[in-house]
């Protein structure tokens, strides 16, 4: 009895140490343990600013500074000229070059930009003579630099505004087209006075042809009508712009020039 006793106590001291025994981890178990670590890694890391994102832009570059030198010559400047060459509708062709020089000093805010004397170069951009009987004569020059008698050039745009130094001319619309002066009145007189010639010339060799009254008349009034078609049909005067003739030029769209070689121009001058 005492030995069964001893065996049972052993049997379940044994029992009490397998149910004791710690079981086999379950690898489903510890892989998550893990995934939960690199999940809440991530999120603690914060995410980097791309460009597009709304995040403060760049600070931009400073504006580039003027040029203290630079001078604005404005749109619609008028500089008076004076021509150093003859342009006449009668041969001047279209590309021929005009040339003029600055009558007067330009000056802007107590500063001369352009001093008297300073070249003017341009081009003729339409020449048209006088038809017979009918039509005007007229010339179209445009401007494209100022020579300071430096030798500093500047491009511009200029046309002809007025023509104060012309007799019988004028500018006809905005390009500045010189335009001659109507010769209606001028005609009629010249008509006048053809036709008494052609009347006298025509009643003296109509008589002298036939020697009689009859012969004189009918020569008096071919002779007219000869007089007046020969005076109304003749070529109309060309435009004719002297040396030394006074213009108007007008600035067509605003310059920039270099303030500093202005004085220099102005010393060499």
């Amino acid at each position: 009895m005492r030995g069964l006793l001893i065996t049972l106590l052993i049997s379940g001291m044994a029992f009490a140490q397998a149910a004791d025994a710690p079981k086999p981890a379950d690898p489903s178990a510890q892989s998550a343990p893990a995934s939960s670590v690199q999940a809440t890694t991530e999120v603690a890391i914060p995410a980097q600013a791309s460009p597009g994102s709304g995040a403060a832009p760049a600070t931009p570059p400073p504006p580039a500074p003027q040029d203290p030198n630079a001078v604005i010559i404005p749109a619609g400047t008028k500089i008076p000229l004076t021509l150093v060459q003859a342009i006449s509708t009668k041969n001047a062709h279209e590309g021929d070059a005009v040339y003029a020089s600055t009558s007067f000093p330009f000056v802007l805010d107590n500063r001369v930009i352009i001093p008297a004397g300073s070249y003017i170069q341009g081009r003729i951009a339409h020449v048209e003579r006088a038809g017979h009987g009918h039509g005007r004569a007229e010339i179209l020059m445009h401007f494209t630099s100022i020579i300071y008698p430096s030798g500093y050039t500047v491009m511009l745009p200029g046309s002809v505004q007025n023509t104060p130094g012309a007799d019988n001319k004028g500018v006809k619309d905005k390009e500045g087209t010189i335009q001659q002066d109507k010769e209606t009145g001028k005609k009629v007189e010249d008509a006048a006075k053809n036709g008494t010639y052609g009347t006298i010339g025509g009643a003296t060799a109509g008589g002298l042809a036939t020697g009689g009254l009859n012969g004189a008349r009918v020569g008096a009034g071919v002779g007219a009508a000869a007089g007046v078609a020969w005076a109304l049909l003749k070529r109309g005067a060309d435009v004719k712009l002297d040396v030394g003739t006074s213009i108007e030029m007008e600035i067509q769209r605003a310059i920039t020039v270099d303030g500093s070689r202005i004085a220099l121009a102005r010393v060499g001058h």
